[in-house]
């Protein structure tokens, strides 16, 4: 099994040499944008990647490390050849297997000469001395067995390699969507040892820890972008807003550190792949769903005079919502998803667009978790999710109050 951790490595005897002038180094900072590495690396009030970040896992918490060229707790010491090898082999400098809290898992996509650049920008930060954390992993997840026989299971090295059938912009898409974006990190489903599988990737999955549902961006039913115009699809990553739409969650973040600051020829890339990515399946999978009778809240009175104490003013008293300000309830994939996490999410601690070059002033939905009892919250998203045409599963007060609950711990 041991061999399975050791494929597709190269040598390690190569020092990269640069100049301030370097035009690689411009490059490297893009592609960190691209792959919003700063957000992980960097602690809140810490110094821009020197890492310290702790990310909860269902298995414990990794603290990210020192990304600066501190030679003692950085990257100091590294050649690109030790860089290459965390991003394409998940291995770090001494040889230790690398926990995919680090996505390596889609960054192995990332070709040579992209990882070279990244690594002689990261040379060209300032040095910050400050030792990585230990992780706070539980056993049998603490050990490098245990990551050997993951790794065996769910990770596979490969660098990207272009689809002949396919255009440029649809290959440079499938690139970044797949390889510095790692969006299927957050857009898959997975298991109870964390694993992914390809034929499920950008699927839909709840993020863990963090109980936001990343949806599906194949489905018609839930965030599938076939349908929409691609400068629409554009305008969402580039602005955080479209008609009718807008990111929020951890979404908003990758708007705010990275999607915003790409290329537009990038963007329309990405947006090119997204909206050729197949439906759900068949014909049977993406079609409409059926008619069937509206679930209505257990006080259907109170749900609606909620509704117009609470969300009337800016969702409109049919859902229709306001152009360019408030999103649409009615018709709205993101309210009659199966999945409820996120509307729960955004009622109870609202719901914030990011601040954008194109979108500085983003309208935003202010929190009801002090406001709102758990019954409150279920009986208002019931009314949203089987008014105006609508038909969903009503939400239980239990839903909510699991999501209240864990935000306590």
């Amino acid at each position: 099994m041991w061999w399975l951790n050791l494929r597709d490595e190269a040598d390690i005897n190569t020092i990269t040499t640069y100049t301030t002038s370097d035009s690689r180094i411009e490059r490297g900072a893009y592609l960190a944008r691209a792959g919003n590495c700063m957000t992980c690396h960097t602690a809140r009030g810490g110094q821009p990647y020197a890492g310290g970040l702790g990310i909860a896992t269902p298995f414990g918490t990794v603290f990210t490390s020192n990304l600066t060229p501190d030679s003692a707790t950085g990257i100091g010491s590294w050649s690109n050849d030790h860089f290459w090898r965390a991003l394409h082999n998940g291995r770090s400098k001494d040889g230790r297997l690398l926990y995919p809290a680090f996505p390596y898992t889609s960054y192995t996509q990332v070709t040579r000469e992209d990882s070279d650049a990244l690594f002689v920008y990261l040379r060209s930060l300032p040095a910050v001395s400050q030792p990585n954390l230990p992780h706070g992993l539980r056993f049998p997840f603490n050990s490098q067995a245990a990551l050997a026989v993951w790794r065996a299971l769910y990770f596979k090295p490969g660098v990207y390699q272009p689809e002949a059938s396919r255009s440029a912009e649809w290959n440079r898409g499938a690139y970044l969507v797949g390889g510095l974006g790692h969006c299927s990190a957050c857009h898959s489903p997975r298991n109870a040892l964390g694993g992914t599988q390809q034929s499920l990737a950008l699927s839909g999955g709840l993020i863990p820890m963090q109980n936001w549902y990343a949806p599906s961006l194949a489905s018609p039913h839930e965030a599938g972008l076939a349908g929409w115009r691609q400068e629409d699809i554009v305008s969402l990553l580039q602005a955080g807003v479209a008609p009718g739409a807008s990111v929020t969650g951890p979404m908003a973040e990758v708007v705010l550190g990275s999607t915003q600051h790409l290329t537009l020829p990038d963007l329309n890339a990405m947006a090119s792949y997204l909206k050729a990515l197949p439906g759900a399946g068949t014909a049977e999978e993406t079609a409409a769903p059926a008619p069937r009778p509206a679930s209505a809240p257990a006080n259907p009175e109170r749900a609606a005079k909620l509704y117009e104490q609470h969300c009337a003013q800016c969702h409109g008293d049919k859902g229709q919502g306001v152009a360019n300000a408030y999103p649409p309830l009615a018709g709205n994939r993101a309210v009659t998803m199966p999945s409820t996490t996120n509307l729960v999410q955004m009622v109870l601690n609202g719901g914030y667009p990011p601040a954008t070059a194109r979108n500085p002033r983003p309208f935003g939905m202010p929190p009801f978790v002090l406001v709102l009892s758990d019954s409150d919250v279920a009986e208002v998203i019931t009314h949203i999710r089987t008014s105006w045409g609508n038909q969903a599963d009503k939400v239980t007060p239990l839903e909510i109050n699991r999501i209240r609950a864990s935000q306590a711990e």
